[in-house]
């Protein structure tokens, strides 16, 4: 009788392991992307800073950056983030 009891305890102590491993892979996926997006919206603010000038000198036009933040924040406005 006391062998089964301690074979569902490990069952049981399985499993709450592997919630509590999922539930922080998940939390940790998500702060990483929350770093990336962060990342992502710094750089785009700072090339968004440029002048025409410079951002000739990098072989990007004030167009192609309006147009890259648009598409960006469309897609994402969509997706619920």
């Amino acid at each position: 009788m006391r062998g089964s009891s301690l074979t569902i305890y490990a069952q049981t102590t399985r499993r709450t392991e592997t919630r509590q491993s999922r539930l922080l892979a998940g939390i940790v996926t998500g702060f990483r992307l929350m770093a990336r997006k962060l990342a992502e919206r710094r750089s785009r603010s700072a090339v968004m800073e440029l002048s025409d000038d410079q951002l000739k000198d990098i072989g990007l036009s004030r167009g192609q950056i309006e147009s890259d933040v648009h598409i960006s924040s469309h897609y994402w406005s969509n997706k619920g983030l």
